[in-house]
C-alpha cells in the first residue's frame, strides 16, 4: 500500500473503503430480511422485529386478554416490544460493529489504521 516514495496508494485505499461499503449495505439488508423476537410475561405477549426495528408481528395469548386489566396488557405488549428490539439491538451490533468500526464517523473516509496504516 506505501509506494515506493513513501506516499499511499490512495485508489488501493478508495478500492478498500468501496469494498467496506458494500459490505456494509449487504450487512444492512440482510438484518432488515432478519426476524428476532422478544417475549414478556412468560410467553403471553410475542413481538417479531426485523433486524432493522421494524415491528413485524405481534402474538397475544387470549389467556392475557382480560377487559378488565387492559393496562396489564399494554404493558406486556410495551415490553415485548422493548425485549424484541433489544435483541435487534444486538443483532445489529454483531453484524455492523466491525464493519462499522473500519469507517471513519459517518462513513466517509476509512479508518486508516483499520486498513492498516497507523496504530
Amino acid at each position: 500500500m506505501v509506494q515506493p516514495g513513501g506516499g499511499f496508494d490512495l485508489s488501493q485505499i478508495m478500492q478498500q473503503a468501496q469494498q467496506m461499503q458494500q459490505k456494509l449495505v449487504e450487512a444492512q439488508e440482510e438484518l432488515a430480511a432478519t426476524e428476532v423476537t422478544g417475549s414478556a410475561g412468560g410467553g403471553l405477549v410475542t413481538a417479531t422485529v426485523s433486524g432493522d426495528s421494524q415491528l413485524k408481528g405481534l402474538v397475544i395469548d387470549p389467556k392475557v386478554v382480560d377487559p378488565e386489566d387492559v393496562e396489564t396488557l399494554a404493558d406486556l405488549v410495551v415490553a415485548a416490544v422493548r425485549d424484541a428490539s433489544a435483541n435487534a439491538q444486538k443483532l445489529t451490533e454483531q453484524k455492523l460493529g466491525p464493519l462499522a468500526g473500519g469507517l471513519g464517523g459517518g462513513g466517509g473516509m476509512p479508518d486508516l489504521g483499520a486498513l492498516g496504516f497507523g496504530g
